[in-house]
């Protein structure tokens, strides 16, 4: 039994712990809110047990061996630090950090203190994506990937009539690449490894965050394309496109439905039995490394979450977008 201490009560939260009670081995036993009014709230909702006020506090209980963080993209880095200082293993959402560097120091916190750090990145752990990097070799030789994922963002419609919530506001390092890119970017870096280049450019919105913007990277032999809006949306699909054939995923954040188009005209229907929630592979993958005494994930790598931070932060420089974070 892995017992989860929370650090975030939003709408992504009740996505976390819907899936993670598909799993035995899966405890609710604490959540930390700013308030106490909100963690009584979220804890009767969910039958937790405990609640905090103070991260500290949190951090510290004997009762938690692992701390899920759903704060703010900005208070990441502080929150998993703290967590994993006490010796508690750390489930991080994506973005992994606000840049690179914070990236860095949160993988020497992991390592100096023996515990487990993980990316939750649903998308790279779900079945029909483990089905896409089994199948690549079908496509021939990869030429292109292209990650499209284009959201209108409900809390742009505030932004428009003169509110700006959390989702546009560079205070806790959001924008559409830091949110959405990392979709498109994470999966490529999964699949392809670290790229030799990267040009960027996007729409800065007048708050300091993006509202959407488009990567062009180059490898070796091969170059990937990811669009990512929290402005507009994309019906499109992503896709990876070989010399045999192409990879076609509906939907990048969540891949179901995927199929190889052959060049000669043929279908190829890459998809897999899937009855459980996006996010309860992430989880899975993270309690099943913590029985097995392992410190990082082979897909949702250390490394890849350093490379995507990389990309990210490579990326925003070319854009103008800098965040309160970038200058600590």
């Amino acid at each position: 039994m892995i017992r989860f201490g929370i650090i975030g009560t939003n709408f992504i939260t009740n996505l976390m712990i819907e899936a993670g009670q598909h799993l035995e081995e899966f405890k609710l036993q604490a959540v930390y809110s700013r308030t106490q009014e909100r963690a009584d709230e979220f804890a009767e909702k969910h039958n937790i047990p405990t609640t905090y006020t103070k991260v500290e506090d949190l951090v510290k209980s004997e009762e938690v061996d692992a701390i899920y963080i759903a704060s703010p993209n900005s208070f990441h880095f502080e929150h998993a630090i703290t967590a994993m200082k006490h010796g508690k293993h750390v489930l991080c959402e994506k973005p992994f950090a606000s840049n690179e560097h914070e990236a860095a120091r949160m993988i020497e916190a992991a390592k100096e203190h023996n515990v487990l750090l993980m990316e939750a990145v649903k998308s790279t752990l779900m079945p029909e994506f483990l089905s896409i990097k089994e199948n690549l070799h079908k496509i021939g030789k990869v030429r292109r990937y292209v990650g499209n994922f284009c959201k209108y963002s409900s809390r742009y419609d505030a932004y428009r009539e003169g509110t700006v919530l959390n989702a546009f506001n560079p205070e806790f390092s959001n924008g559409s690449l830091m949110d959405l890119g990392v979709y498109g970017i994470y999966p490529m870096v999964v699949l392809f490894g670290s790229p030799e280049k990267v040009q960027a450019s996007g729409m800065a919105l007048e708050s300091g965050v993006d509202g959407e913007g488009s990567l062009l990277i180059q490898y070796e032999d091969m170059e990937a394309v990811v669009m990512h809006s929290k402005i507009s949306h994309s019906y499109n699909p992503s896709e990876i496109q070989g010399e045999e054939g192409t990879i076609v995923i509906p939907n990048i954040s969540e891949p179901r439905d995927v199929y190889i188009q052959y060049n000669d005209g043929s279908t190829e229907n890459l998809s897999v039995p899937d009855e459980y929630p996006p996010m309860y592979y992430e989880i899975k993958e993270f309690i099943g490394l913590l029985q097995k005494g392992h410190k990082q994930s082979e897909v949702n790598s250390l490394e890849n979450s350093l490379i995507t931070s990389q990309i990210i932060r490579g990326a925003r420089r070319q854009m103008g977008i800098s965040y309160p974070a970038d200058k600590k």
